[in-house]
């Protein structure tokens, strides 16, 4: 194995820049690498927990272990909210993998994700501080998707059924 070189404590606001500028260049990869840098040396570092657990969901499709990874993430957050609006994140953005791959289940397990999803953001919702509507804007983009797309609905023996739109 080889040894990995260890950050400065200084060079982290330019490390997590980067790695923010390599998630925009869809290369989540490297910017999992970066923040991993950074919380060798700062493992609460929260704003590298965010960015790294946003970089992980990126994966989603492409890296088998990105939604463990991910989970495991957001277990280190420490702010009630984030966990919760961050836990919303995640699944969105499996429910938007998975449609991606159209496997045959897909619409159903997106449908599933979506709702678990808006949960989340509901739970967010009741915690955000003042002036912070991120949860109620991606509640919104999740109802906007299942309203808009007649293709993802819930599996017919579910019994919550569908519910946005009828």
């Amino acid at each position: 194995m080889i040894e990995l070189k260890r950050l400065t404590e200084a060079g982290i606001p330019a490390a997590l820049e980067k790695a923010e500028q390599y998630r925009l260049l869809n290369q989540p990869w490297a910017a999992e690498s970066i923040c991993l840098d950074i919380v060798a040396i700062q493992p609460d570092h929260q704003h590298a927990l965010r960015t790294l657990l946003l970089a992980r969901t990126d994966r989603f499709g492409t890296d088998g272990g990105s939604l463990k990874r991910a989970r495991e993430t957001l277990q280190h957050l420490k702010s009630p909210y984030e966990r919760a609006y961050y836990a919303g994140l995640i699944f969105e953005r499996l429910a938007k993998s998975q449609l991606d791959a159209r496997v045959p289940a897909a619409p159903q397990m997106a449908w599933q994700e979506l709702k678990q999803a808006m949960a989340c953001y509901e739970e967010a919702e009741a915690l955000r501080p003042n002036g912070d509507d991120d949860a109620i804007l991606r509640w919104n983009t999740c109802a906007r998707l299942l309203n808009e797309s007649p293709h993802i609905r819930p599996r017919h023996d579910d019994p919550e059924g569908p519910v946005l739109g009828e």
